[in-house]
């Protein structure tokens, strides 16, 4: 039996012709939920005369308890997603169908496997739209006070689906002016398209996002010369949304590293890296 209850669009930003972001407010007010979730929206479909759901990750996080956000890629190839399609011709004040938050595939891990808090830096992993959750991430723990070093890593094709750039920078600088001790927390993007003309701008990192952690001549990576550090299993947990491909990238050079997923934990239920594929 589907749970789900209908909820109403409220907001609509169009950052591009294929990628929105939009908040809903469920009718029956916002139930509990966990940094990380995800849930369903569903839509009639005409031509199917029946409702279809699709699963979304939540971009809003749960202290937020007046709408739900979330950033959503239009795909229109080879086939265009039925559900997607429809928000995409959707207006604020339409309904649609809401299911309850679920999935535990990138929730965040406050304490290691013996009961000790889990003090080590969380890297978040998003390419394209996968970088939803770890907006979430991003509130949650600002507005919790966490003081563990917090790091996203976005990748895109082009700058304009970077969407969160402007917040991430933001949360960036806060913690620049506040001091790492309060608010520790560094955003970095990848383009992975920097000769194309849309992108002639662009002067940070280029390549898919999961280069962050390639070693270079030296053997050390990009993301280890931010940090200052080696990233051992030992001082860094990794969460990563995207592509299979994004996810198998990442863990194809954290694996020499002796990092393994929650699906390969240890005898003693420990683990470095969590994720979530969405294709």
């Amino acid at each position: 039996m589907v749970v789900e209850q209908k909820a109403k669009i409220t907001y609509m930003h169009l950052l591009k012709e294929d990628l929105v972001v939009i908040r809903l407010v469920p009718n029956n007010g916002m139930p509990k939920y966990t940094t990380g979730q995800f849930l369903t929206i569903g839509l009639p479909i005409p031509s199917e005369q029946k409702i279809v759901r699709r699963a979304y990750s939540i971009a809003s996080h749960p202290e937020n308890r007046d709408y739900f956000e979330f950033v959503i890629r239009w795909v229109r190839k080879p086939l265009p997603g039925r559900v997607t399609t429809e928000l995409f011709y959707a207006n604020v004040g339409d309904e649609v169908y809401l299911g309850d938050p679920t999935g535990n595939a990138l929730t965040i891990d406050d304490k290691l496997p013996n009961g000790q808090p889990d003090n080590r830096r969380i890297v978040c992993v998003g390419g394209g739209t996968g970088l939803a959750p770890f907006i979430a991430f991003a509130k949650h723990l600002h507005d919790t006070g966490d003081k563990r070093e917090i790091i996203v890593l976005h990748g895109a094709s082009y700058v304009d689906e970077l969407s969160y750039k402007e917040l991430l920078t933001n949360l960036e600088n806060e913690s620049i002016e506040r001091g790492k001790d309060q608010w520790n927390f560094k955003y970095r993007a990848a383009i992975s398209r920097p000769k194309e003309f849309f992108n002639r701008s662009w002067a940070g990192h280029v390549g898919r996002v999961e280069s962050f952690f390639k070693p270079n001549k030296n053997g050390v990576s990009p993301l280890e010369e931010m940090v200052g550090e080696e990233i051992t299993t030992a001082n860094t947990k990794v969460y990563i949304c995207g592509y299979q491909g994004t996810i198998d990238g990442v863990i194809e050079y954290l694996g020499p590293k002796g990092f393994v997923t929650k699906e390969e934990k240890r005898k003693d239920g420990s683990y470095e890296i969590k994720y979530e594929s969405y294709g």
